[in-house]
């Protein structure tokens, strides 16, 4: 299995050359950005080819971006305005359009796989004004990324608009038939369960997003920290028709984020049950 780590966890500081060292020196081999101007200047051609400089001397490669939630306005941390590709609003939905862009050109210096993208943010129901902004979006996005070879991977997120079964109807009623599916257990634990939500996604779903909770709020801890039964959710997500990439999304939590070695501990203990599971993902190293 290619260990795949979000830099989630790290959004809150520069994407350094010698933070992507310390990442790999912990048995890391790929990694999903998060796709913050702080943390990195997606939007800058110079960043782009200095983080394809930095990832062949760390000896890792770029899996997946996951799309920016807000555009900089300014130079300082937090300058950002939040952005929704589901704006009812024209100009607006049109800016995130944009921002979204940006981030994919990174696949013209650094290629990567997978686009993770959220269908729209909050506690959102799913009004059809926004299913049909973001289908407005999606369908100029998509052939955007195609052309970069890279697929967009809508996430489940714990609102109405986001739900399994909503982004499967979009996905059928849109015919917007290139994209794909981000599976986040964290998410589906909060809405309905780790199994029936990877159960309704699963023809689509491309990677995975690893993190646990105690079902209540989106805490991103490791596995295990929370109440997401992983021996279950192992067993079904080792069913897939297809090796599933694992990224473990994790975020800063109090008093500091979780260390390297728990990092390097978790992945041995997903890959011990991947292994128990006779997981394909476990056994094929496809990232």
């Amino acid at each position: 299995m290619h260990r795949v780590l979000s830099t989630h966890l790290y959004r809150n500081q520069a994407l350094t050359r010698e933070l992507l060292s310390e990442i790999s020196g912990a048995g890391v081999s790929a990694i999903e950005i998060f796709c913050d101007s702080y943390h990195f200047r997606y939007a800058s051609p110079q960043a782009a080819r200095e983080l394809a400089s930095a990832l062949e001397g760390a000896g890792m490669a770029l899996h997946s971006l996951h799309a920016p939630a807000e555009r900089d306005t300014g130079s300082g941390r937090g300058s950002g305005v939040s952005i929704s590709i589901a704006d009812t609003e024209r100009i607006r939905r049109q800016d995130a359009v944009d921002e979204m862009k940006r981030a994919l050109e990174v696949a013209e210096t650094t290629p990567f796989r997978f686009f993770v993208l959220d269908l729209a943010t909050g506690h959102q129901a799913a009004d059809p004004r926004k299913l049909d902004a973001a289908f407005n979006s999606l369908e100029i996005l998509s052939v955007f990324a195609k052309h970069r070879g890279v697929a967009i991977a809508l996430q489940n997120t714990p609102n109405e608009i986001g739900s399994p079964a909503s982004l499967v109807q979009f996905v059928k009623d849109t015919h917007l038939n290139s994209l794909r599916f981000c599976f986040d257990a964290g998410h589906a634990h909060i809405e309905g369960g780790v199994v029936p939500g990877f159960r309704t996604m699963r023809d689509l779903v491309v990677t995975v997003h690893v993190h646990d909770n105690h079902g209540e709020k989106d805490e991103h801890l490791l596995p295990w920290e929370g109440t997401i039964d992983w021996d279950m959710s192992f067993a079904e997500l080792a069913s897939a028709p297809e090796a599933l990439p694992f990224v473990v999304e994790l975020k800063e939590v109090a008093p500091g984020a979780p260390s390297l070695d728990q990092i390097r501990a978790a992945f041995d203990k997903i890959e011990k049950h991947l292994d128990e599971k006779g997981a394909s993902s476990a056994r094929s190293g496809r990232a």
